[in-house]
């Protein structure tokens, strides 16, 4: 065989092999413990305790509401075949039907982590009108626990147990890795206390009733335009009590969100000439370079410039 041929048949073979092996790369299984999380703030969780050693994906696609999201066959079939599986009970009716046809290897369910059960169940948090009067209240049912930095530390371990009997051999780095990530969220958590320690006021008119828990760790009020629901709209009589709250209280601010209409919120500033801003509740990663901890410092900054803290 000439030369030229010898070469022509060698750069044959390895153009072939080079093919294979990316098919497959493309193919091949994902490694480490497999870990559906159901939305984002659980997912970050996983992501900070598991490390390299976990895979974490989420039910919620980025930027979606995660409150009716429907499963895909395939996700539903993940959830079955993952190692552990992290989600809240009662908050998505997918994920909570889809765990109980595939009873997955290992379960964290958030709404049963002793602390946040405590703070999602307590009479204090039961409804109430959503006025200043109400004062520190969160609405019956309301989810959003990871707005108070302390509840969503309280996950970590939890986490970690779950990781640790899916893959024993690593029980050190996930202890270690969540005690990291309660000491971190323990200092976001003095962030908060010292930003909003001394402020000429303490109201928080938000789009929806979704920062109770904030609301309740900071010493805050929050009045929402709509409950629980994003996507509900006040009724004439309540933005009228909205007119009255901010008059009341002096309020400078109503907080729109990134993923809800701000068409409401918008026009009500600005017959009462007053501003907007945005309060992240943290429900999906808005922006894939500004994690969990990212949103809730730009959310303590808003906070602040709102409310004219020292």
């Amino acid at each position: 065989m000439s030369t030229r041929l010898r070469a022509t048949a060698a750069s044959t073979v390895l153009v072939g092999a080079a093919t294979l092996l990316a098919g497959c790369s493309a193919t091949a299984e994902p490694t480490g413990v497999q870990v559906p999380a159901s939305f984002y703030p659980l997912q970050y969780v996983v992501e900070q305790v598991g490390g390299d050693l976990v895979n974490v994906t989420s039910m919620t696609p980025p930027g979606a509401e995660p409150h009716d999201i429907e499963l895909s066959p395939r996700q539903v079939r993940d959830v079955g075949d993952a190692d552990v599986v992290v989600y809240l009970s009662g908050f998505q009716a997918a994920v909570d039907a889809a765990v109980t046809s595939r009873a997955p290897a290992h379960l964290v369910d958030a709404a049963q982590v002793p602390s946040i059960a405590e703070h999602m169940t307590a009479e204090e948090s039961g409804a109430g009108d959503g006025t200043a009067d109400d004062a520190h209240a969160n609405e019956s049912g309301d989810p959003h626990f990871w707005l108070d930095p302390t509840l969503l530390a309280a996950l970590a371990p939890q986490v970690a147990g779950a990781l640790t009997a899916a893959d024993p051999d690593n029980t050190a780095q996930y202890a270690a890795a969540a005690g990291r990530l309660v000491a971190d969220l323990d200092a976001l958590d003095g962030e908060f206390t010292d930003g909003l320690g001394q402020c000429e006021r303490r109201v928080v008119v938000t789009a929806h009733a979704a920062f109770g828990y904030l609301a309740e760790r900071y010493d805050l009020t929050q009045v929402g335009l709509s409950g629980l629901d994003p996507e509900a709209e006040p009724s004439p009589s309540r933005l009228r009590e909205i007119r009255d709250v901010v008059e009341q209280y002096g309020v400078t601010t109503v907080f729109t969100e990134a993923l809800v209409s701000p068409k409401v919120a918008e026009t009500l500033a600005g017959d009462l000439g007053i501003s907007t801003a945005v309060l992240d509740p943290v429900e999906s990663q808005v922006d894939e370079a500004t994690d969990y901890r990212g949103a809730m410092e730009q959310n303590l900054s808003a906070l602040r410039a709102a409310l004219g803290c020292a």
